[in-house]
């Protein structure tokens, strides 16, 4: 007997194991669910932010009547804007707007340039003590508004700068600059050396590095940076309120707050304040939404 007798049986190839189809049902089924939590959880935190807004909303158009006989949570039956316009006119709130935007709009400006430059020298520069200089720019922008209120108080009025736009504009500027230095520091340490180095080898001075090279790198970080200096100084109270004291010169957050006394207040005219306030910020943030979002999405792509 040979061996050519015997039928050779090959062992057929074990095919890979693959998880039961119940097992990745009941898979899929969990993830289904935690994303409906998620989502449900998501729009009930949106109706909560949402509902301050909502308030706002009805209440500014009510009549004052009609909000004591049915109370703030009832749908106007009519149109009234007696409490907008009163509002509006008492407070001269066309200088009030003006006033804020350019504040707003300087101290945005004026911060989001010298944290570049700043952020430059720290990142890219390499200066000495670079770990504990950011330590003092993350310092700096913690420490409250209530703890620097009285030097920065002394200091305006002793340079002339007390009652003016200048001051206040100057003092936010290098308190949000803090911030900005920090985070574009950040973003500068893990610039790519190769590119600085092939501009030094083309000539390339310091200033044309910056201009050429990294700012338009830096652009859509920058922009988010502007966005936010911009509605942290339109929101801003507390400063404005200490430094600006004449009409001329006051915010619409300190016209706002000018609104309610201790023993007096008028619902429907702090609505219809509020909501003026509000849409000015708004409406900047959603034209501004698309910078922002591709700021934040190409900080997160790097």
């Amino acid at each position: 007997m040979t061996a050519t007798d015997f039928d050779v049986v090959t062992p057929a190839a074990v095919p890979a194991s693959n998880p039961p189809r119940g097992k990745q049902r009941r898979s899929r089924a969990r993830r289904g669910i935690s994303g409906w939590v998620v989502l449900i959880v998501t729009f009930v935190c949106a109706l909560l932010m949402l509902f301050p807004f909502w308030l706002a909303l009805i209440n500014a158009f009510k009549p004052g009547a009609e909000y004591i006989e049915t109370g703030p949570m009832s749908i106007p039956t009519t149109l009234d804007f007696t409490a907008l316009i009163d509002f509006w006119q008492g407070v001269n709130f066309n200088q009030k707007l003006w006033n804020s935007a350019v504040i707003s709009g300087s101290v945005a400006l004026i911060a989001a340039g010298v944290s570049l430059l700043s952020a430059y020298a720290i990142g890219i520069g390499r200066v000495k003590g670079r770990v504990w200089i950011l330590a003092i720019f993350m310092l700096a922008f913690t420490i409250p508004q209530e703890a620097l209120v009285y030097p920065l108080f002394i200091l305006t009025r002793d340079l002339g700068l007390y009652d003016t736009q200048l001051g206040v504009i100057i003092i936010l500027a290098v308190l949000q600059s803090a911030f900005g230095t920090y985070m574009l520091a950040s973003v500068l340490g893990s610039f790519p050396p190769e590119v600085l180095e092939a501009a030094r080898i083309d000539g390339a001075t310091r200033l044309q590095i910056l201009w050429s090279i990294v700012l338009p790198l830096t652009r859509p970080t920058l922009a988010v940076l502007v966005t936010f200096f911009f509605i942290w100084t339109w929101n801003d109270f507390f400063l404005p309120l200490v430094l600006l004291p004449s009409a001329a010169n006051q915010t619409v957050s300190v016209a706002l707050g000018a609104l309610s006394g201790q023993y007096t207040s008028d619902p429907t005219a702090l609505a219809a304040a509020s909501l003026a306030g509000i849409l000015p910020a708004l409406i900047f943030f959603i034209l501004f939404q698309r910078t922002l979002m591709r700021g934040v999405n190409l900080g997160a792509v790097k």
